[in-house]
């Protein structure tokens, strides 16, 4: 499970960071069904495995929490391996509670800033944002969205079919170089977030120059998702290069395919921050 885990987020098969997050926490409750000799041999599996986890996907501060969270609490404080396992056991329901209600309460706390006959342009795909869209159409808000394709994979194309699904919502998708002909019908822009690391939010590439040219033309750039996503300690976020073929199927000898997964962009282009404990402005 943990192996199996490990080679999905290093795939980035899933785009939304709380949901890694949650898939590697709740990877560690393979350890409590081995055998130990000791509370020592348990504690050191589990301190090998978190780190397996953290490295797998270095960029996602909210997934080096959560897993970090789990061992911090059970390493050095318990004298059995019953109570070890019993411990971990505790903490990762915990931690993951914490982060689903987080990501519920954002999501909550967004919706009530939609208003009837608003057009928004999204980035990528946020399942927090999206969550947001959903409730506010259920309520009877007619929304239209401007989804970026979010090359050079495309997510926002589920982003749209998923949009397209719910009743309330006209979504238009659109280039991802559009974005400045698009910008000036749009109230706002509205995008989920990996994290804020003291001054900088990191998402997918694409954020910065929307956020940017959202800033140029006075279109509010609004960022949604979990608190526990905003860091102050001592994470470093690390980028990650995806495989060159997403870029070009045939290489070209003398060309040097660039493919970087996520982009920083400066918070002073942040108009408001949403997350579980309210709307911010920045």
């Amino acid at each position: 499970m943990i192996n199996e885990t490990v080679e999905e987020i290093q795939g980035m098969h899933s785009h939304s960071s709380s949901t890694i997050a949650v898939k590697a926490t709740e990877a560690l409750s393979e350890l409590l069904d081995r055998e130990y000799a000791s509370v020592d041999e348990f504690e050191l599996d589990l301190e090998r495995n978190a780190g397996a986890l953290r490295r797998a996907n270095p960029s996602h501060a909210s997934l080096h929490n959560a897993v970090w969270a789990v061992q911090r609490s059970v390493v050095d404080a318990t004298e059995t391996v019953d109570d070890a396992k019993e411990l971990t056991r505790e903490m990762i329901d915990r931690v993951v509670d914490d982060i689903e209600t987080g990501k519920r309460r954002a999501a909550e706390q967004a919706a009530e800033t939609f208003d009837d006959g608003e057009t928004f342009m999204t980035h990528d795909f946020s399942s927090t944002v999206m969550s947001a869209v959903e409730t506010a159409a259920d309520e009877g808000n007619a929304l239209t969205a401007y989804i970026k394709e979010a090359r050079p994979r495309y997510i926002g194309r589920g982003t749209a079919r998923m949009l397209a699904d719910i009743e309330h919502v006209d979504p238009h998708l659109i280039v991802d170089n559009a974005m400045g002909h698009y910008l000036s019908e749009c109230d706002r822009v509205v995008v989920g977030m990996d994290c804020i690391v003291n001054d900088t939010l990191y998402n997918r590439v694409g954020t910065f120059p929307l956020a940017a040219t959202a800033n140029h033309m006075d279109v509010p750039f609004v960022v949604v998702g979990s608190g526990a996503k905003v860091i102050e300690d001592e994470f470093v976020f690390e980028n990650q290069y995806r495989a060159p073929e997403e870029v070009m199927l045939e290489p070209v000898e003398g060309i040097t395919i660039e493919n970087p997964s996520y982009d920083a962009t400066p918070v002073e282009l942040v108009d408001k921050l949403i997350t579980d404990t309210g709307v911010h402005d920045m």
